[in-house]
This record gives structure tokens, C-alpha cells and sequence, in this order.
């Protein structure tokens, strides 16, 4: 390290946790000759999922019929019981190239093993398997959506 520089230039880092916080990024670098400062902050938690209202549990036709698009609002009552849950974090992909049959939809019978989506992460396509056998009752993510670990994917019944 140097010993040209007296201090830190607090202001500096102000600015770059503001522009933090005006882009969504969770991290930023910057470099100017020999002084090197990055600024982060920690995710946000996984946010709980609260059940839904119990005529919604009974009526899952409309999420069936639009597919991985109604994948915001959860069609079952206990998603945190039954949900597969994001090994990683990276991007959820539902079918295996743009305009692909999805591997899996809503009402589909799974066997424990079969892969449900794909998650990119570092340029590099990872295959999410079926933890158990069942019903996929909901998908809790859009196509090409970036996803967290531990965030609730797919609900197999």
C-alpha cells in the first residue's frame, strides 16, 4: 500500500452506497491508481411467504392455465412445507433453451429425480432435480427470473 494517501475519502464511499441503493446492485468496485474501494451490503432476507387465502387454494384452474406466468401468486395453502427450495443463486430457467417445452407445468405428475428448471449460475446451466414424487401444484418464478438460495421455487404435492 501506499503511504501518499492520508485518509479515506469518506464522501467517496457515500456516493458509491448511494448509487448502490439507486441500482439494486449489492455490490460495487471502483479503482483510481493505487486506491481500490468496494462497497457492499448484505441481501436482503428471504422474505416468508405467508399462506394463501384459502378460496385461492381451492381454485388453482387459473394458475394452470397460465402457466409459469402466474408463478408470483402461490396456488396452495402450505408453500413452505412443500416447496422446493433454490440450492443456489443464479437464474431459473423453466425450459431447456427459449421457447422449449417447460420441463415441468402446473398439474404435472413428477417422479423424485426428474428435473424441474435450471438455474444458471456462473455461465454454467445446473439442473434442479424433484426431491420427492407428486404434483406440481404451483411454480413460484418466472422464466429467466434471478432467484436466491433458499427461495421457493416449485410446490410438489
Amino acid at each position: 500500500m501506499s503511504t501518499k494517501r492520508s485518509g479515506i475519502d469518506q464522501q467517496l464511499i457515500r456516493d458509491l452506497a448511494g448509487i448502490l441503493d439507486e441500482t439494486n446492485l449489492t455490490e460495487i468496485e471502483v479503482e483510481q491508481e493505487d486506491l481500490r474501494i468496494r462497497v457492499s451490503r448484505t441481501p436482503a432476507p428471504v422474505q416468508a411467504y405467508a399462506p394463501a387465502p384459502v378460496a385461492a387454494a381451492a381454485a388453482p384452474a387459473p394458475a394452470a392455465q397460465a402457466g409459469a406466468g402466474a408463478a408470483a401468486a402461490p396456488a396452495v395453502a402450505d408453500v413452505s412445507k412443500n416447496a422446493v427450495p433454490s440450492p443456489m443463486v443464479g437464474t431459473a430457467y423453466g425450459a431447456p433453451a427459449p421457447g422449449a417445452t417447460p420441463f415441468v407445468e402446473v398439474g404435472q405428475k413428477v417422479k423424485e429425480g426428474q428435473t424441474l428448471l435450471i438455474i444458471e449460475a456462473m455461465k454454467t446451466m445446473n439442473q434442479i432435480p424433484s426431491p420427492r414424487a407428486g404434483t406440481v401444484t404451483a411454480i413460484l418464478f418466472e422464466d429467466a427470473q434471478p432467484v436466491e438460495f433458499g427461495e421457493p421455487l416449485v410446490v410438489i404435492e
